[in-house]
């Protein structure tokens, strides 16, 4: 027997993988015509989307689930367009920590430690936990996503971001706020807000969660507004002047008269 023959009867044993089974699956039971070479990276594609839904049970640590949500790659909202288009990733949330199993242990005599006194305390870090994990990995919790997560109303959610963002200035990048969607503030609400108040924008980056290049695409937008609206013009003025749309306009607008109350109307 020769070399190659040998070589040919050893390396077919790496062959029957899952790859090579799906390309097989493709060809003859769903009849998917085209050359092995695009039918092999379909199988490749399928097998790493595979992957991200099952990661390895050693990847996964004390307390935390994999969760699928919508991936923060920088796409916007758009009206009509459904859940499941936007795109998706996959992260492994800390839902519960060590210290989250300590603090039901120990605690004072006479203290009723895990009843309602001390449980927004300890839901809000849970909840903030969750929500800066999933953007670390690169992805975004919905605000109904944290109330299944946390087993909490959505209205509890929402006084829990409120409770958060009043106490230390930050606001928590959910999918509603990062796609500036949904009944929360909108990013220029946030930002423009923030510079009215004389916070920097290096700092607003910092509390935002967003990248200089927009933090100052947006103050600059609203600068530019600003001063129109000083010299007396009218929105439809400013419209044309700007060429941004009525609605943008109106935007800003509204929020130098709400942020300088002052200022006649």
């Amino acid at each position: 027997m020769n070399l190659n023959n040998i070589r040919d009867r050893y390396e077919s044993i790496n062959k029957r993988n899952f790859r090579s089974a799906l390309i097989n699956l493709l060809e003859n039971d769903y009849k998917v015509l085209g050359s092995r070479k695009i039918l092999s990276m379909l199988a490749e594609d399928i097998e790493q989307l595979y992957r991200e839904f099952n990661p390895k049970i050693s990847e996964v640590g004390f307390g935390e689930i994999v969760f699928r949500t919508t991936k923060d790659d920088g796409q916007r909202q758009s009206y009509g367009k459904k859940t499941e288009d936007y795109a998706s990733t996959t992260v492994i949330l800390p839902l519960i920590t060590k210290d989250d199993v300590e603090r039901r242990i120990y605690f004072r005599k006479g203290d009723r430690n895990s009843n309602y006194e001390h449980r927004e305390s300890r839901d809000i870090e849970t909840m903030v936990r969750l929500i800066k994990s999933a953007k670390e990995q690169g992805g975004l919790l919905t605000g109904a996503e944290v109330s299944v997560l946390t087993n909490r109303s959505l209205s509890t959610i929402r006084k829990y971001l409120d409770a958060y963002r009043n106490k230390t200035g930050e606001i928590l990048p959910l999918k509603g706020y990062v796609l500036d969607q949904g009944s929360l503030p909108t990013h220029k609400g946030i930002i423009v807000s923030l510079y009215e108040q004389g916070i920097s924008p290096a700092d607003i980056v910092l509390k935002t969660s967003h990248s200089q290049s927009a933090v100052d695409r947006y103050i600059g937008q609203y600068d530019q507004i600003k001063k129109l609206v000083k010299k007396g013009l009218n929105e439809r003025e400013i419209k044309d002047i700007t060429r941004r749309s009525l609605k943008i306009v109106r935007e800003y607008v509204k929020l130098y008269r709400q942020l300088n109350p002052e200022v006649k109307k």
